[in-house]
Formats: structure tokens, C-alpha cells, sequence
């Protein structure tokens, strides 16, 4: 959830700004010139401050807008202290006005996320705009979601539990076919990815249909990860069946070593080594 609600609001910076605008009626000057900065907010070593993303608007020195956006999907104490940091820190870097936009799928997460914080100097309190399931609309017109794609998007997640998700979904999944296909099947996938649930099957139900052109590229996308996994797992379980065959022990170590690897070509390099190998150590050598 928490990589697929950074990713819908990376995705189209261009589009995130109309979804900003329209929560938040923040003055972004010119979302056309938007990129996505560097989200290490550290000043030195060793306090390390890394938002989830940051989005810089606008190239003039007299008219930027920086944007922290956190995932936060549970309550977490410790980001009252850092959240004022990341702030500071984008903007001495960037030299521009930044505000702190807070992304919560969950009510009472977001209830957290928007109490004031106070920071001791008289007049200087943050309180972060947070984006959760009271000010996000239930969006069934395609049009309107055609409109603001990064707000129906992350709507369609911030209302998961809503009564009417199954044609929340439905309308998302027509409004992108408004996008660029590959655009609209990386959204499809952010979104797939945040949703738990029935919510999750549901959305993959409707992408499963292929009726835009986008879902086809989906399917697609997901058949080549899942034979690349296949490949994967069929080449863990023959190599450790090589190895039990030759008598090679191996420690928890080893076998949790082989067994999380995810590299074909370092696999199968593994496995040819196994055939001749003395020992284990040479197999990794």
C-alpha cells in the first residue's frame, strides 16, 4: 500500500498538482515544469532525514513550490519531531516555500496526522495537510475522474471501504483509459498494489476483462513477472536438489541465501558450480 500511494502521487507531477489544488488550494505555479527531487532531506551525517517523495514545482527562483508527500499508514509519534526537519531542510536546499502534504488510507490515521505540532517558537506550529477518507470524494463520473486522475486515483484507495468501491474502481479504470497507455497501466498498478482485500480482487477482476488497451499492456506486464518468478523458483528448487543429490550440506545461512535470490543468471551460475563444487563456499566463490 505505502509503495503504491507514493507512486500515484510520483507518477504525473502534472497531475498530482490538479489533485493539490483542488484539496488544498495550494498556489503551485506551474505544474508544466515539475520535477521529482531528490527525497534525502539529510543536512549531515549522522541524522538522516528521507521523506517518500518530493515534488518540486515551477523553475523560477521567485515563484517554486517544493512538496514533501508522506505515506502514512499508521500513527507514528517519531514523525512529529522529523516532519518539521524535512521542511526546513527542502527548504534551505531548494531555497523555495514547501509544505508537507500527509497521505492516510486509514480515518484514524489521519485523525493523528492532522493535529497541530507545536514546535516551542511562539507562532511557529506545522500542521500538515492530510489527505484521508473525510476529504477525499467518492468519484463515480468518469468525466470528473478524466478531470483529476491523481485524485480519483488515490480517492479510489482512501475509500476502499466505501459502499459504492466497486463503481468507484469501474470509473477509475475507464477514466484512465483517457492516458497515455503506459501511463495509465503504471496508475492501474500503483493502485492494484495500495488496495487490500476485496478491493484488491475487485480491481483486478475489472483489469482481468482487458477492454481498454492499457489492461491488455497490464496483463501482459503481470504474465512476464510471473514467468520470470516461475523461472526463478524452478531454478531454486533444482539447484538445492543438486546439492542435496551431491550430499553438500548446507547451513541456514546458505540455503536462505539461495532461496531469496531473485537473479536467474546468478542461479544458474550457482548451479553450474554445484555440479563440480568440493565445497559450498565454492559454489559462492
Amino acid at each position: 500500500m505505502h509503495e503504491g500511494l507514493v507512486g500515484i502521487t510520483t507518477l504525473d507531477p502534472e497531475l498530482t498538482a490538479r489533485m493539490l489544488r483542488e484539496l488544498f488550494a495550494l498556489p503551485i505555479p506551474d505544474e508544466s515544469k515539475a520535477t521529482q527531487v531528490s527525497c534525502d532531506l539529510s543536512e549531515c551525517v549522522p541524522a538522516v532525514y528521507r521523506a517518500d517523495a518530493v515534488l518540486l514545482y515551477g523553475d523560477d527562483a521567485k515563484a517554486k513550490l517544493g512538496v514533501i508527500a508522506e505515506v502514512q499508514l499508521e500513527q507514528d509519534d517519531a514523525k512529529h519531531w522529523s516532519w518539521l526537519a524535512y521542511i526546513a531542510n527542502l527548504r534551505a536546499r531548494d531555497k523555495c516555500p514547501v509544505c508537507l502534504v500527509v497521505i492516510c488510507p486509514k480515518r484514524k490515521t489521519a485523525e493523528w496526522a492532522s493535529l497541530p505540532i507545536e514546535t516551542g517558537h511562539p507562532g511557529l506550529t506545522l500542521t500538515p495537510l492530510v489527505i484521508g477518507p473525510d476529504n477525499t470524494p467518492v468519484i463515480t463520473d468518469v468525466a470528473e475522474a478524466v478531470g483529476n486522475i491523481g485524485l480519483a486515483a488515490i480517492s479510489a484507495i482512501t475509500q476502499s471501504k466505501h459502499p459504492l468501491i466497486a463503481d468507484i474502481l469501474a470509473t477509475l479504470t475507464e477514466a484512465l483509459n483517457s492516458l497515455d497507455p503506459d501511463v495509465a497501466r503504471r496508475y492501474a498498478e500503483y493502485v492494484t498494489v495500495a488496495l487490500t482485500g476485496n478491493a484488491q480482487k475487485e480491481m483486478e477482476r475489472l483489469m482481468a476483462t482487458e477492454t481498454y488497451v492499457y489492461q491488455g499492456e497490464y496483463a501482459q506486464s503481470l504474465l512476464a513477472k510471473g514467468v520470470a518468478k516461475g523461472r526463478v523458483e524452478e531454478d531454486i528448487e533444482c539447484l538445492l536438489m543438486v546439492l542435496e543429490t551431491r550430499g553438500m550440506a548446507l547451513s541456514d545461512g546458505d540455503r536462505e541465501r539461495i532461496t531469496t535470490c531473485g537473479d536467474i543468471a546468478r542461479l544458474r551460475l550457482w548451479m553450474k558450480r554445484a555440479v563440480l563444487a568440493s565445497t559450498v563456499e565454492e559454489i559462492f566463490a
